[in-house]
């Protein structure tokens, strides 16, 4: 989006910029006569020399800057279009991006390539697709897919997907990316922006079809998971909000403000059921007060055990909470003993 009077030069290249009534137009929209010092037809035979020195590996001094006329990406759940490259970006590059299965026990996935600007796959261009099988059965969400992108100099496509859990992969090679006319790519472009708006209320309905999936199937999990720590009351209610939303996507929904204020209600309900979990769990008033008496050490309930980071088990936490309580009182009991005695001694 540049201005007349950020331009500095104007340069004429290619011989249809001989003719005066071309040059006359440029000049009366840039506000400033071309450049006369160099053969339109030369410089274009000479770029082009240029060109093909570094794509033959001849040429090393000279660096050659491309970039991709449009995003390229993948398609993932609910046909949304996952830019993994973004228009305009310098080649040669690569960028890698970690997937996973939307299903139980999904032992393959087809990874579908596309081209453009819209926000939905089905509306960008389909460059090609490719199957990677012999995934190990597993939870949706477990298997870890790691999908690359690689441009090299010439403009080639090198798609990957590996399963970084087996080390099973498999590519496609991708050498029409370059085939769309400049008018294709403008008209794309451009119908990107027409259809901005609209575009984007079809990209908040599958996001929200999606969350409403995902809490569907994780919440299900969580209570068979956690299933000794909410109360019937708890988990009845849980599953009701629950039952609702899965009707509502079972039925194919159109109004999406009623399904988000259905995905609202099930989040509400689990999120006070696990604050009542947390506050069941949580030390009580007068052990917090034993242990701040003791030392900083014993306060913290500190033991010779490292500490873990993220994952654990449920049945595991409680164990150690009660070992962190028994913790506390030891240390408070030495502590007392340890008062008594300086006493004595005064």
């Amino acid at each position: 989006q540049l201005k007349p009077s950020d331009i500095s030069k104007v340069l004429l290249v290619g011989g249809p910029t001989r003719m005066p009534v071309v040059q006359k137009f440029v000049e009366d929209v840039t506000g400033q006569k071309p450049e006369r010092g160099i053969d339109p037809m030369e410089c274009v035979a000479q770029g082009a020399a240029i060109q093909a020195g570094v794509l033959a590996g001849e040429v090393k001094d000279i660096l050659l800057l491309d970039v991709t006329p449009l995003s390229l990406g993948i398609e993932t759940l609910g046909g949304i279009f996952t830019k993994l490259i973004e228009r305009n970006t310098t080649v040669p590059t690569k960028k890698s991006q970690t997937f996973s299965t939307a299903a139980d026990n999904q032992q393959a996935v087809t990874v579908r390539v596309f081209q453009g600007e819209r926000p939905m796959a089905q509306d960008n261009k389909l460059l090609g697709q490719f199957d990677l099988i012999g995934i190990p059965p597993a939870p949706r969400g477990v298997p870890q897919i790691e999908v690359t992108f690689d441009i090299d100099a010439n403009g080639i496509v090198h798609v990957t997907a590996k399963d970084l859990g087996t080390g099973k992969e498999q590519s496609i090679r991708i050498t029409a990316t370059q085939k769309l006319s400049e008018e294709d790519i403008e008209r794309m472009r451009k119908e990107a922006e027409d259809f901005a708006d609209k575009d984007k209320e079809r990209m908040q309905q599958v996001e929200l079809v999606n969350e409403a999936d995902t809490l569907v199937y994780s919440t299900s999990r969580m209570l068979d998971e956690l299933k000794d720590k909410f109360s019937d009351e708890q988990k009845k209610g849980i599953e009701e909000k629950i039952s609702v939303v899965k009707e509502a996507l079972e039925k194919d929904p159109k109004d999406m403000a009623d399904l988000r204020v259905k995905v609202d209600a099930a989040n509400k309900a689990i999120q006070d059921a696990s604050t009542e979990l947390y506050k069941k769990a949580a030390p009580q008033p007068g052990t917090q007060a034993s242990s701040s008496s003791g030392d900083a050490g014993s306060a913290a309930g500190s033991t010779d055990e490292p500490a873990v980071d993220a994952e654990f088990k449920e049945k595991e936490a409680s164990s150690g909470a009660s070992k962190s309580k028994e913790t506390e009182k030891q240390s408070g009991a030495e502590k007392d003993t340890k008062s008594d005695t300086k006493g004595k001694k005064k």
